[in-house]
């Protein structure tokens, strides 16, 4: 008599509407963000009213204890266009290797290389889920708006704990819900109004349609800690920015 195997997980992670998979999650993602490349600074600044800004000065602040260190290692994964990139570079310091950008999106990194010439950055073109980068190599982790469009959270919890050094840090800014009358309203703009006025500056309108969805898809903060602990980290804690609108999930190796 055979014994009944227990069902696998669901994995959790982006799924773009018609993505029946992870690599076709993965594939899409990389495509939407081809196609917004060219207004994708534009339409951060507008669709934020340019809080943007202090979400990543106020991440890079956070950090500023492993950033003044001239021997510390840092990688900026899913770097994007390169804003928490140099956001991490002016509170760097003297640190004496260059700061490690990587994003998987070919026209994000062509734009970050522009932002970010003459600066002690590198950028690599990488998939956030296979790092073509050695185990232990790094101090600092931080993930700005890109870890929620990955195929595999869990995967990508587990991809950072391996490039982090024992006792290194993970910093995770991402769009949140606040609670609350704020969160009706801004529910409807971020549902309603945000995917409208993206369609109509960038000229694409499934990416701006997609982004809602995926903050509804990504895991409550109380659910995301949990899933950190279970990777491996530990003093994992959530900063809730601006009310919630958006917040940093912090943690050590």
């Amino acid at each position: 008599m055979s014994v009944p195997t227990a069902k696998p997980e669901p994995v959790l992670g982006a799924s773009p509407a018609g993505a029946a998979d992870q690599s076709a999650a993965s594939l899409a993602v990389r495509e939407m963000f081809t196609a917004i490349a060219p207004r994708y600074d534009l339409l951060n600044h507008v669709l934020s009213c340019n809080v943007d800004r202090l979400w990543w000065w106020r991440t890079a602040r956070t950090f500023r204890h492993i950033l003044q260190r001239p021997e510390a290692q840092v990688l900026d994964l899913c770097c994007g266009t390169g804003d928490m990139t140099l956001a991490l570079a002016r509170q760097s310091g003297a640190l004496r290797a260059p700061i490690v950008a990587a994003d998987f999106s070919h026209a994000m990194l062509q734009r970050a290389a522009k932002k970010t010439a003459n600066r002690n950055i590198r950028l690599i073109e990488a998939d956030a889920l296979q790092l073509p980068l050695a185990d232990a190599r790094f101090d600092l982790v931080v993930s700005a708006f890109g870890f929620r469009n990955l195929a595999n959270y869990d995967a990508g919890l587990r991809e950072i704990l391996r490039v982090l050094r024992p006792g290194g840090e993970v910093g995770i800014l991402d769009f949140g819900e606040p609670k609350g009358l704020l969160g009706k309203i801004y529910r409807v703009y971020f549902r309603r109004v945000l995917p409208k006025i993206g369609s109509i500056i960038s000229g694409v309108s499934g990416p701006y349609s997609y982004l809602p969805a995926s903050v509804e898809r990504f895991p409550e903060p109380e659910e995301m800690l949990q899933r950190m602990r279970m990777a491996g980290f530990r003093d994992a804690v959530w900063k809730p920015y601006s009310f919630g609108i958006a917040g940093m999930f912090q943690a050590k190796k």
